[in-house]
């Protein structure tokens, strides 16, 4: 692996900007370089969000994601803003249960309806953002599960742990398939 640049793209309230910190403080546990920001439309729930991660083994020289290897897009919206750019051959995870009529023909473009999994698995919309992380390291195993799952328990609400972790290998199954 040189260089991965990811883009999280969705609503404002769908939990992606935690997604962004989650991925990048797995990567860190796997002693990785990274950056991660993240960027909020003007309504702070419901608009546009963006969170992204850049991770390598080598230093990282530009803090900012100039065009994304991986784009997630969780909402209709976002997928309108950020659908088109991708890194030629790049990959796109699209939550299948948001956004319909997605095409970008320099992409692999996989669906998973990870939204509609979140509800109707695992009973709460809100580990949908889990669910994406664990299709997201499923695909492109730029971290380990391990990590992954030790980021997630460092920044998941007490109580909460169980639901997350089965959100999490829900996810991965999905993503690995």
């Amino acid at each position: 692996m040189e260089k991965i640049q990811f883009r999280l793209s969705g609503t404002g309230g769908q939990g992606l900007i935690t997604a962004g910190i989650i991925l990048g403080e797995a990567a860190v546990l796997d002693n990785k370089e990274v950056i991660q920001t993240q960027s909020y439309g003007p309504e702070a729930r419901g608009g546009a969000s963006k969170a992204e991660v850049i991770i390598s083994n080598d230093e990282i020289f530009y803090p900012k994601v100039s065009v994304p290897d991986f784009l997630l897009t969780m909402s209709q919206e976002a997928a309108k803003k950020y659908g088109q750019e991708i890194k030629e051959g790049g990959i796109i995870l699209v939550d299948s249960s948001m956004v319909s009529n997605f095409e970008n023909p320099q992409a692999k473009i996989i669906e998973i309806p990870i939204t509609k999994l979140a509800r109707e698995e695992i009973g709460k919309n809100f580990v949908a953002n889990i669910i994406a992380l664990g299709a997201i390291v499923g695909i492109t195993k730029i971290v380990t599960f391990e990590s992954l799952k030790e980021a997630v328990l460092n920044r998941i609400p007490t109580g909460s742990e169980e639901i997350n972790i089965k959100a999490l290998e829900l996810g991965l199954q999905w993503g690995s398939m």
